[in-house]
């Protein structure tokens, strides 16, 4: 269990990243592209602004389990700057190694929906190239050599980008 100064700390570490880290990429960018303007549908489907607006809140209240899982389970933040003592391993971790990443670029697409802005499904695109690149080149390696084979155990059983059907039921806590 955190003790109440290392919870709060964590905590409000994570609120910092995620306004920094996600709030940018996923709300400041967006806007500054498009300004949050309504455009035509993208497709002209009926219920399509809907189909968006679900992408949006899910992507963010899945984004917020993540932030919120990090902060007091792994006693941590999801930032370079105070890495989490332990491998996070439980919740939406258990169907995909990079839910926030996933939930980023579904917020972003769900924008791209709902205000039928196609500059966005092209921003989304990028951020799955950049994303994909910095897990690849940098936080795989990174986590391999802080957690070692709870990693590696990890990784064998829950995949990158494409979840699960069902949850991984094993374990990979570890200390660092």
């Amino acid at each position: 269990m955190l003790e109440k100064g290392t919870r709060a700390r964590t905590v409000l570490g994570s609120f910092v990243f995620f306004l920094v880290a996600p709030g940018v990429v996923a709300g400041v960018i967006p806007f500054a592209l498009v300004g949050w303007t309504f455009q035509a549908t993208l497709l002209g489907l009926p219920g399509e602004r809907v189909v968006g607006i679900v992408a949006v809140g899910a992507g963010l209240a899945c984004l917020v389990e993540c932030f919120a899982r990090f902060a007091l389970e792994g006693r941590g933040t999801p930032g370079p700057v105070e890495q989490t003592e332990v491998l996070v391993a439980s919740g939406l971790y258990r169907l995909v190694r990079n839910p926030m990443y996933v939930c980023v670029v579904a917020i972003v697409l769900g924008q791209a929906v709902l205000f039928g802005q196609a500059s966005l499904l092209a921003y989304a695109g990028l951020m799955l190239v950049a994303f994909h690149l910095f897990v690849v080149l940098y936080e795989e390696p990174t986590l391999r050599r802080r957690f070692g084979a709870s990693y590696e155990t990890y990784c064998l059983h829950v995949r990158r980008w494409w979840p699960r059907l069902t949850p991984w039921s094993g374990s990979a806590t570890s200390g660092t």
